[in-house]
């Protein structure tokens, strides 16, 4: 590589955020707002809202492969080809793996974006608040470390990341799983209220809700509330649901303060041994591939976890041999993601007469109630549902040997109801579940390459017991005929929930980060994306995320202005 250093008060700035997916682009968003010069960096391309959104409005029929990716697209993605979240709908918003490749010593699916606003364009936008019962369950069960906050310590940063990111939402009152600052909740439909009456008739401890969900159900300023399309992986053109380029990049641009710049993969953070701080950052330049460093006070490392965990290994110094502020041995260590595809499934009666609005980008959700109270189970934790009930259309009728006018009629008409629960399982932080560099292989960039060796054990399996069969008892329960269960399998990587490398402590020694999500060993340092979590809890972590990076910045900004930092 060539060594392209400019003059380093051109490229000095007061923050520099990695990354500028949810996390990033919170960091970016309060930093500036504060009145801080920040540069963010991404490795993505560019990505504009609306403009660039090409398949956001297009008919099925207008896709060449009908959604379907090709043969040459499984051979330059041979990881992401595994599973739904990469399609012909959203091809080009995904990294090529034979350019980033990874090696696994067991399998772990890492779904990798390649455009600013990283998976914050993709993700499900299912946002629950944790509880004390998550951040209190590593102490109370005597595993990992414990959390270095509560709930109380987080709770006015989720009113506040709620209040801007709009999230749609049911209060129910449940002590595991904290009310919000909701927009009206969007509607179950006619199956699903029913489901809901029958189910917490018969079983006291369990609550079916709406999903609470970043799609907005009334107007933000320049966004617009969900117009039901359910396209949203494609990219949202009314801006309807929570992203970087909806969000929390125009507010961050509309301050003057911030530098954004695309095709930046950030190869390591500078360690000044003489100052006992980080200094800045080096970038390599995607297409020229020559390599600059850009300096600032203050650091947030947002890269997604396994991007962020790639950067601090990577980032080596006399003082730190193992990687920037690893002192404790634990970066890369303790790496969890939810397991799913486990559950029941069945028909419904009764409601031939009924239809529904749209397509809803939501379904139902099912609280933990595992492990909660007086339940005890052979199994520590628990996990929640999210589902829905829907009926089939015409697309039944394309694997049937049917023909003539009696059939195609038949088709016009929907079809039978369903009703299906898959569960979200909590797994526990494991020391031997890591990620390491592999220094063997090379990517496009002349980089070493992430290793991976990570499962789910027990606890995990016995979990899925009561996952599958609890939701075939609700089923049952409600009505329900035919009534299927499934296990699918699950891997690390494939919910998409990685986190837990670069965990928050009370101990130096034990931890990467202080309650504040500040490096105990570098203190211009802050990693606030998944890398940070201590647990996994069994809800979606991405709202929790953005309350963090608020908290974070708020704190290094104080702490700078006492020069602290």
């Amino acid at each position: 590589m060539n060594l392209n250093i400019k003059a380093q008060e051109q490229n000095t700035y007061d923050a520099i955020v990695i990354g500028s997916g949810v996390s990033g682009g919170w960091a970016a968003k309060e930093l500036t707002e504060k009145g801080l010069k920040v540069l963010m960096l991404d490795r993505g391309k560019p990505l504009e809202h609306v403009k660039d959104y090409d398949t956001a409005t297009k008919d099925p029929w207008e896709f060449a492969h009908r959604g379907r990716i090709t043969n040459e697209q499984k051979e330059t993605h041979p990881k992401l080809k595994r599973d739904y979240p990469y399609s012909e709908h959203n091809e080009k918003f995904w990294i090529k793996d034979s350019d980033s490749p990874y090696n696994e010593v067991k399998r772990f699916d890492w779904y990798r974006p390649d455009i600013v606003g990283g998976k914050s364009i993709m993700w499900g936008r299912q946002s629950y608040r944790w509880s004390d019962i998550d951040f209190e369950a590593n102490l109370k069960d005597g595993i990992a470390v414990d959390w270095p906050i509560r709930y109380k310590d987080i709770a006015p940063w989720y009113d506040y990341v709620e209040t801007f990111a709009g999230i749609s939402g049911q209060a129910e009152g449940l002590p595991q799983l904290p009310d919000g600052k909701f927009m009206p909740a969007m509607e179950m439909n006619c199956v699903e209220k029913e489901v809901k009456k029958r189910v917490e008739a018969k079983f006291k401890d369990r609550r079916i809700t709406m999903g609470r969900v970043a799609n907005i159900t009334q107007p933000l300023p320049g966004r617009t509330q969900c117009q039901f399309r359910n396209l949203c992986s494609r990219g949202c053109p009314f801006g309807a649901y929570f992203s970087t380029q909806s969000s929390t990049l125009p507010a961050a641009r509309a301050t003057g303060n911030l530098t954004l710049q695309p095709d930046s993969i950030v190869n390591s953070i500078i360690y000044d041994e003489a100052k006992g701080k980080a200094t800045g950052v080096k970038v390599i330049d995607k297409h020229t591939k020559q390599m600059t460093e850009y300096y600032a006070k203050i650091i947030f490392v947002n890269g997604s976890t396994l991007g962020t965990t790639f950067v601090l290994l990577n980032s080596i110094s006399k003082r730190f041999p193992n990687g920037l502020g690893n002192d404790s041995g634990v970066l890369g260590k303790y790496l969890m993601d939810h397991h799913f595809r486990t559950g029941a499934s069945g028909t419904v009666e009764g409601f031939d007469d009924h239809y529904f609005f749209g397509r809803r980008a939501n379904g139902i959700y099912v609280p933990r109630y595992r492990n909660i109270g007086s339940d005890k189970r052979d199994y520590l934790r628990g996990f929640g549902y999210q589902g829905g009930a829907s009926r089939s259309g015409w697309q039944r009728g394309i694997a049937e040997m049917g023909v003539g006018k009696d059939f195609k009629e038949m088709l016009t008409e929907p079809g039978t109801w369903s009703m299906g629960l898959g569960g979200f399982g909590e797994c526990l932080p494991y020391e031997q579940n890591q990620v390491t560099l592999d220094n063997s292989v090379k990517d496009a960039w002349g980089q070493p390459v992430l290793k991976f060796d990570a499962g789910f054990f027990e606890n995990e399996t016995k979990m899925r017991k009561d996952m599958m069969n609890d939701a075939a008892e609700m089923l049952e329960a409600a009505g329900a005929k035919d009534i299927h269960t499934f296990d699918n399998g699950s891997y690390p990587g494939m919910a998409i929930h990685e986190m837990g490398t670069a965990r928050m402590g009370r101990d130096p020694k034990t931890s990467v980060l202080n309650s504040w999500n500040q490096m105990h060993a570098v203190k211009n340092v802050f990693v606030t994306d998944g890398a940070c979590m201590t647990s996994a809890a069994c809800v979606n972590p991405s709202l929790t995320y953005m309350a963090l990076t608020a908290r974070a910045v708020d704190y290094a900004v104080k702490e700078m202005k006492k020069g602290n930092i």
